[in-house]
């Protein structure tokens, strides 16, 4: 799914080349900047680390790119991480104790560490002490070990499954929301320039729109585009490569593409437009939940083309109207 929001190996090189370095680079987000700001350059005249910092929004929306930059404003290193990749308390302790006073430590994905590595980060993140637990049975021994003030910045897509005790030892939470119109097309004017290619400003609206509000979607369909502006026309993208590359790539001016609409489609054909649970459309669709739930729900919900109710979901008129197929309030569930 090219729309998909989370991040992929070809994403990777792209996102180093057009990462945001300074607050001014970072385009949207306005009211976290500056209270970001003002945490900054408070801990800076106290001569202190920053506190702790919760991120958490939709993948692809800048939580990454908000900690580099905290790191470059502090002049201080940053070490990053994810919380599948910390597998074993040893592997946070190798990670905490080659940290230098002042460093920050950047945990991606958070709510995915698990129970004894979380408990074990609990002291570390309060009184900056790591507790060691040598040998076994009766002859195991606790030793404590000092560490220097670190901060640490989490980063989640999934608030919900962050523990409440993680949760109460952040000091400040920052919450990321889609993007405006007129940021991401902000955006796909950087990065095209950072890559050296030309683009009409119709061209930037056309795939503005269908970037579900989303920096890294943008970049990416930006990416497309160019490839297909390369091959197909003379280097430059207008309007009308923009317009026939999306189509190529099945992808309307709302950002959705055929499994999008295939789940409305479920719902209003077998569900007559719901209301439906999660599992009953993730069944109908061949979708995962999680993917439903993390991926297609939020935008869908954003623009208005699902709603959830105590029941379940239900289809909209205005995605009937986008799918053009007409509601009929009587309609009955095909099973």
């Amino acid at each position: 799914m090219l729309t998909n929001p989370e991040e992929k190996k070809e994403d990777q090189e792209l996102d180093t080349t057009l990462r945001p370095k300074t607050w001014n680079e970072y385009i949207g987000q306005e009211k976290i900047k500056e209270n970001l700001r003002i945490i900054i350059e408070a801990a800076r005249k106290r001569g202190e680390p920053t506190e702790h910092l919760l991120i958490y929004g939709g993948p692809g929306l800048g939580k990454t790119s908000l900690a580099y930059i905290i790191a470059r404003e502090m002049g201080t290193k940053i070490k990053t991480t994810s919380g599948p990749a910390v597998e074993r308390a040893g592997d946070l302790a190798s990670i905490l104790t080659n940290l230098s006073a002042g460093d920050i430590l950047f945990i991606d994905e958070c709510h995915r560490l698990n129970s004894i590595v979380e408990e074990m980060l609990y002291p570390a993140m309060e009184d900056f002490k790591l507790n060691l637990i040598l040998g076994r049975g009766p002859m195991a021994k606790t030793m404590e070990l000092k560490l220097p003030r670190f901060t640490l910045i989490g980063a989640t897509t999934r608030m919900a499954l962050l523990t409440s005790p993680l949760r109460s030892r952040f000091g400040a939470t920052f919450r990321l929301d889609f993007y405006q119109i007129e940021d991401i097309e902000k955006i796909i004017k950087r990065s095209a320039e950072l890559l050296n290619v030309q683009i009409e400003p119709e061209a930037i609206n056309l795939i503005a729109k269908s970037s579900r509000f989303t920096p890294r979607v943008a970049n990416r369909l930006l990416k497309r585009v160019r490839d297909f502006a390369q091959v197909e026309g003379k280097g430059v993208i207008t309007y009308d490569i923009a317009k026939k590359a999306l189509e190529l790539l099945e992808i309307d001016d709302l950002g959705l593409e055929p499994a999008d609409r295939r789940i409305l489609e479920v719902i209003i054909t077998k569900f007559n437009g719901g209301p439906v649970g999660l599992q009953a459309m993730a069944s109908a669709s061949s979708e995962e939940e999680d993917t439903i739930l993390d991926i297609y729900e939020p935008y869908l919900m954003q623009i208005g083309f699902i709603e959830r109710t105590p029941k379940g979901r239900v289809v909209t008129p205005h995605a009937y109207k986008h799918l053009k197929i007409k509601h009929k309030g009587n309609q009955k569930p095909l099973f």
